[in-house]
C-alpha cells in the first residue's frame, strides 16, 4: 500500500476537496484524484462520494480512516525521524503570528532559531488578521486563544495569563483599586475585539465574577494598547508575555495581583496550527519542536 496515496486520501478527507489537498502536496488535483482512485481499487471500497458541488466521506471511508489514521501517523513519524537522522531540516518555512506576539516573542528568538536550524529560510508574516493557511500557502500559524476549533491541527506552545495593569502616573492621579468591582467606575483602555470590550472575568479563591467595563478609548493593536497604558491613560487588560518586562521595571503596575483576570476563558494559550498531521514536512516538525522548547512554561 503506497504511503503517498494514504497521505493524499487523508488530506482529501480533512480538507474536503482534491484541490485543497493538492495545494498542500504541491501537485496537480489530477494526481490526488488518481491516488484516491488507486487506493479505492486496492481496498475495494468507495471512500468518497463525489458530485459537481461537493465531496464527502462515505461511511466505509470514515471507518477506514479511523483505523488507518494512527498507523499513518506512525509511518509518517518514523520516516521523518529517519530523515532527521541523516539531514538537517531545510527549505522555506512560512509562519504567521499576530503583530504584537511576533514582535515581542518570536523576533527575539530568531537568532536562536537560525543557529538551531540553519537550513530553514523563515518567512515571518505578522498580521492581526487570521490568515488562511491553505490559501496563503502557510506552513504554521500561531494563534492566541482558548483551544482552537475547526479542521486545523493545533498544539499548545505556551500558556498565557492576562493582568489588569496601569502606569504609576495613572495611580498617582486616580488612585489604586480596592477591589475588582471598581473597574466598572474607571475609564478603561479597551481593545476593539467584542469579547474584550464590555466585561472582564475575575477569579479568586472564593469564586469568579463578571465585571462590566467601559472606556472612551478602544485600540485594535496590543502594542499600541500597551503604549497607552504606559502613558497613564487608564487600566488595560494585557497578556503576561507582553507586559512582563514593564512590570519588573516599574513602567506598569498589576492592579489585581491576587486575582486571575481574563476576557474569554481562564485557560488560554499560544497555539501552533498547521493543516494536517499526515503531511508534516521535517522543517515544520523541527520548527514546532524548537518553538515548544523555547516557549513552554508549565
Amino acid at each position: 500500500m503506497d504511503l503517498e496515496n494514504l497521505r493524499a486520501v487523508r488530506l482529501v478527507a480533512e480538507q474536503g476537496s482534491f484541490a485543497a489537498a493538492a495545494r498542500l502536496l504541491e501537485v496537480d488535483p489530477s494526481t490526488v484524484s488518481r491516488a484516491v482512485t488507486a487506493l479505492e481499487a486496492e481496498l475495494g471500497l468507495r471512500l468518497f462520494q463525489r458530485s459537481t458541488r461537493r465531496l464527502s466521506v462515505t461511511e466505509a471511508g470514515a471507518a477506514w480512516l479511523r483505523r488507518a489514521g494512527p498507523a499513518l501517523d506512525e509511518l509518517s513519524a518514523a520516516r521523518e525521524e529517519a530523515a532527521r537522522g541523516v539531514a538537517q531540516p531545510q527549505g522555506t518555512l512560512r509562519l504567521t503570528a499576530s503583530v504584537a506576539f511576533g514582535h515581542e516573542v518570536i523576533v527575539p528568538l530568531l537568532a536562536r532559531f537560525r543557529q538551531a536550524l540553519p537550513g530553514i529560510a523563515l518567512e515571518l508574516l505578522l498580521s492581526d488578521a487570521n490568515l488562511d493557511l491553505i490559501g496563503e500557502a502557510l506552513d504554521l500559524a500561531i494563534r492566541l486563544a482558548p483551544a482552537p476549533q475547526g479542521n486545523l491541527i493545533s498544539t499548545r506552545l505556551m500558556r498565557t495569563r492576562y493582568r489588569v495593569v496601569a502606569a504609576p502616573a495613572y495611580l498617582a492621579r486616580e488612585g489604586a483599586l480596592t477591589s475588582a468591582a471598581e473597574l466598572s467606575q474607571r475609564d478603561c483602555l479597551l481593545t476593539t475585539l467584542p469579547d474584550y470590550r464590555t466585561r472582564w472575568l475575575v477569579r479568586r479563591a472564593e469564586g469568579a465574577d463578571e465585571v462590566p467595563v467601559r472606556g472612551t478609548l478602544r485600540i485594535s493593536n496590543a502594542l499600541a494598547l500597551r503604549r497607552a497604558a504606559r502613558d497613564g491613560l487608564g487600566p488595560a487588560l494585557l497578556a503576561d508575555w507582553l507586559i512582563g518586562r514593564d512590570l519588573s521595571e516599574g513602567r506598569l503596575v498589576d492592579l489585581l495581583p491576587e486575582d486571575e483576570v481574563t476576557a474569554t476563558t481562564f485557560d488560554t494559550g499560544a497555539w501552533a496550527l498547521y493543516p494536517s498531521r499526515a503531511f508534516l514536512p521535517v522543517k515544520v516538525r523541527a520548527t514546532l519542536d524548537f518553538l515548544r522548547s523555547a516557549l513552554s512554561r508549565g
